[in-house]
């Protein structure tokens, strides 16, 4: 590989080649789908390790009385 990853041009792919590509369902093999999850549940383990805004729980906290309200 060359270091000029950002030169190069566009392809331009014929439409009827195009529709014959986008015909068939997209597939990934086994071992980029278990990265992609692997990658996946990484970061959102990470990110439901944080505490919860005091903004958003006042959020929710509005919407539950109003929900309660209305259902008198």
């Amino acid at each position: 590989m060359t270091g000029e990853k950002g030169n190069k041009l566009a392809r331009v792919i014929p439409e009827e080649s195009l529709s014959e590509k986008l015909a068939s369902e997209p597939q990934l093999d086994k071992t980029s789908q278990k990265r992609i999850g692997d990658q996946l549940r990484a970061m959102y383990d990470e990110l439901m390790q944080q505490p919860v805004p005091d903004r958003f729980k006042e959020l929710l906290e509005k919407l539950d009385r109003s929900s309660a309200e209305r259902s008198k």
